[in-house]
């Protein structure tokens, strides 16, 4: 009779081991959680990763903004959001020679953005895709940061766009892509696309707080 406890205590030891060996093997074997892979800082435009020494959620989220701003202020950004029917050119200049906005942002029909800018910048001529003016109502020129902020979370000031939309559109659309495209007289806006796509992002996340 001890020698049948034994044996059944023996087996239910056995048991516990190879059940907590399964456990701890099949731990082991789950794929690690991936971790968002940051671009480096980039020409004046910091990190995401650099704001996550900031604790208090709504500062990181204002500091994420701000650094964003940086090239949504940006002369190669402005240029293209002026608040008058003119566009603006080099260091927010006026546009030489005299053209206006049109009806749709193309141009006069007589003279449309497209008679010069072509679908790259070639020599001292800016160019890109679709070139052309923002709407009037997303014209931001001589706007703070906490203005624009305001503004582009307005689906009426911000083309009807969807915060999902708005991070595409910073993300990939061509036209914005210019900014760090320009021709080699002018300065390209900080840091690049990709890196200014991840900021915005993740403003986005961080609840799209505005700056003060």
């Amino acid at each position: 009779m001890k020698s049948y406890s034994r044996n059944l205590w023996a087996a239910a030891s056995l048991c516990v081991a190879i059940g907590l060996g399964c456990v701890v093997s099949c731990q082991h074997s789950r794929p690690p959680t991936s971790e968002p892979t940051w671009l480096p800082a980039d020409r004046g435009l910091r990190s995401v990763a650099e704001f996550a020494v900031i604790a208090d959620p709504d500062e990181r989220s204002r500091a994420l903004f701000l650094e964003v701003a940086k090239v949504l202020q940006h002369d190669r950004c402005v240029n293209c959001h002026p608040a008058g029917e003119r566009p603006l050119q080099g260091s927010g200049a006026p546009h030489q020679p005299l053209v206006v906005r049109g009806e749709d942002g193309f141009g006069a029909p007589a003279l449309g953005c497209d008679t010069c800018h072509g679908e790259s910048s070639y020599l001292n001529m800016p160019g890109s895709p679709h070139w052309q003016l923002a709407p009037l109502e997303m014209a931001w020129e001589a706007k703070s940061a906490r203005a624009i902020c305001q503004q582009i979370q307005d689906p009426q000031r911000n083309g009807g766009k969807s915060p999902a939309e708005l991070a595409d559109h910073v993300a990939h659309d061509e036209l914005v892509g210019y900014g760090w495209a320009p021709p080699a007289h002018l300065e390209p806006a900080p840091g690049n696309q990709r890196l200014l796509g991840q900021l915005f992002q993740a403003w986005l996340d961080s609840g799209a707080v505005c700056p003060e």
